[in-house]
């Protein structure tokens, strides 16, 4: 909780915790992220004046993990025990334990009226940040709530099957021989419906999938549909890492695709993605804002253009995303992702396609991004996509998932073709 108030990302947090209690330790850090916007205002209720930070953590810990018995990992005198407990074996909080067991025990002798006193406050009842909440209320009046409420479903564990490697039926039979329960949806993605370790799961070392949501794994077919590619085309992944939409192309392709990041240490992660899955890219460490540091001058065929974003379609998997993100976020995310258009543009031949995507709900990162882009390249034509991907959840009856309706992140996708100027 601390190392994310510091501004650190959860994945990050996490990574420093002992692998064998990561995760337990990632399960309840879920739970307090999707229960802090609550938990907050039942700080203030019980304690209006703001204790140490250490001190404030533990009891925001605390009250976001047993507000709600019906969702409590252990049974709420356990939870407020152990939260007395590490207080008194800490020594930054030590001299506050007797402070810590009086707010939460009053928290549990008055639950029902501070529970109420807090469902006036958007934060609390919806657990998104006030800014959020107010900006999804003016883009999407109608379905702000859906909105929220699907961004904060724990999201499923979702495959893609390697179609080079395996076939969607194989891949399920696999699972099923392995007592994996899941969910189909063609031409490739699988829903298991308890989440597995990854590497236990069939197929893992032979690379017969790779762990990717279902709206992302839009991207690749959007991109390439429709475009007759031989082996001399050449297809760019722009802000590749971790490779998961470079191996989906190497896996619906035989063009020469060329996998771009910025960080060299993320750009060894798509090295080693695919590797696992026994495909080859051509990978270079760049800035895809900065051509003139890394294109060799030939026209790309299609580009695909994966823009860093604030990640706000994506917090059902990286609920901590909502309290790191600033509304200012937006508009510095905007002005780069911006860059990166007017900068990858002339690298496309004409007739080619580029596909600009992110894993936003925030229209500056999405619509307005392209209708501003469109209006200055009147080379530009929109083709047919996705548009705005809003994140639901589905539980359908059936094993295998219908077209209208499944289980996904929000994403946002727009496919342009470049006409002659």
């Amino acid at each position: 909780m601390q190392a994310q108030r510091a501004g650190q990302s959860g994945s990050a947090a996490l990574e420093a915790v002992d692998p064998l209690l990561r995760p337990g330790a990632q399960a309840l850090a879920f739970a307090v992220w999707r229960n802090l916007g609550r938990a907050m205002a039942l700080r203030i209720a019980i304690a209006a004046k703001a204790p140490p930070a250490p001190v404030d953590a533990l009891l925001c810990v605390t009250l976001a993990l047993c507000w709600d018995p019906a969702q409590a990992p252990y049974d709420e005198f356990t939870l407020v025990n152990q939260a007395v407990e590490a207080a008194k074996r800490e020594p930054r909080t030590a001299r506050q334990a007797p402070f810590v067991n009086a707010c939460l025990r009053r928290f549990l002798r008055e639950r029902l009226a501070l529970v109420a006193a807090t469902d006036a406050q958007p934060q609390a009842r919806w657990n998104h940040p006030a800014w959020w909440i107010s900006r999804l209320q003016t883009e999407q009046p109608q379905r702000w709530q859906d909105i929220v409420r699907a961004s904060n479903m724990q999201a499923p564990l979702t495959l893609r099957v390697n179609l080079r490697a395996s076939s969607l039926a194989a891949y399920m039979q696999a699972l099923a021989d392995a007592g994996i329960a899941a969910r189909s949806r063609a031409p490739a993605c699988v829903y298991l419906d308890q989440p597995v370790p990854v590497a236990r799961l069939p197929g893992y070392d032979q690379g017969w999938f790779s762990v990717q949501d279902a709206a992302a794994q839009r991207a690749a077919p959007l991109l390439l549909d429709g475009l007759a590619l031989d082996a001399s085309a050449r297809v760019l992944d722009a802000c590749a890492a971790p490779g998961g939409k470079t191996g989906h192309l190497l896996e619906i392709t035989a063009a020469r695709v060329i996998a771009l990041e910025q960080d060299p240490a993320r750009t060894a992660r798509i090295h080693a993605n695919l590797q696992r899955l026994n495909l080859q890219a051509e990978v270079l460490t760049g800035d895809a804002g900065d051509p003139a540091a890394w294109w060799d001058g030939q026209a790309f065929d299609a580009i695909l253009l994966d823009a860093p974003c604030t990640a706000s379609g994506i917090v059902r998997r990286h609920p901590d995303v909502r309290w790191l993100r600033r509304e200012s976020d937006i508009g510095q995310l905007a002005h780069s992702q911006q860059r990166l258009l007017e900068a990858l543009w002339p690298l496309l031949r004409t007739g080619g396609r580029l596909l600009y995507c992110t894993c936003s709900i925030f229209a500056q990162e999405g619509p307005l991004q392209v209708q501003a882009f469109l209006s200055r390249h009147h080379d530009a034509l929109a083709l047919p996509a996705d548009g705005s991907l809003w994140p639901q959840s589905a539980a359908p009856d059936s094993a295998v998932l219908d077209n209208a309706a499944y289980d996904h992140d929000g994403f946002f996708y727009a496919l342009l073709e470049k006409r002659r100027a």
